[in-house]
């Protein structure tokens, strides 16, 4: 039995999902970061004026996991931002942009919850292809997206205030 409930959120929610991407981005890379960089992308990302931007624009659908302390973790896919490596003309992409589980969370099988929906809604929608990025030296994740078959297909810059990050584009093709 889970402890937790996968729903999609309501703007009510915003500010205990904003609290949670902020903490977790932090606790998983924030040593990596001078202060400041990191600073500028918590603003950037995690924000109040940008988190209510995109959840307002609906260009990406979000699921949160609530357990009676709170939101415990998040998974989102939409349209790629990401310049795809190897994207096939007549195939329909989709992008997991951010699974994050809050650290008390993890291990408990909350990040397989999350990614279990982000597959079905992202097949269910018709999408032929699934890309998402990881730090390079994330090897956590990159097990875990292993085991849902995903393979590593190219680079993909990521800026966290001036610092640029090596990230790794990896793929599922779902049909």
């Amino acid at each position: 039995m889970t402890s937790w409930t996968i729903r999609e959120p309501e703007e009510a929610d915003l500010p205990a999902l904003r609290e949670v991407g902020r903490r977790t981005f932090t606790d998983t890379f924030g040593p990596l970061y001078k202060p400041s960089d990191l600073q500028a992308f918590l603003d950037q990302v995690w924000g109040e004026e940008p988190v209510r931007e995109e959840y307002r624009a609906g260009e990406r659908t979000l699921r949160i996991a609530e357990t009676p302390d709170g939101i415990a973790g998040f998974v989102k896919i939409g349209k790629p931002y990401m310049d795809l490596p190897e994207a096939r003309p007549g195939r329909s992409a989709i992008e997991l942009c951010q699974l994050y589980v809050d650290t008390p969370w993890q291990g408990t099988g909350l990040a397989q919850e999350l990614m279990d929906w982000a597959l079905a809604e992202a097949r269910s929608r018709g999408h032929d292809d699934i890309y998402l990025s990881v730090y390079h030296d994330n090897l956590r994740a990159q097990r875990f997206y292993s085991k849902y078959g995903f393979v590593e297909v190219g680079r993909h810059i990521f800026m966290v205030g001036d610092q640029a990050d090596d990230d790794r584009i990896w793929h599922l093709k779902l049909r």
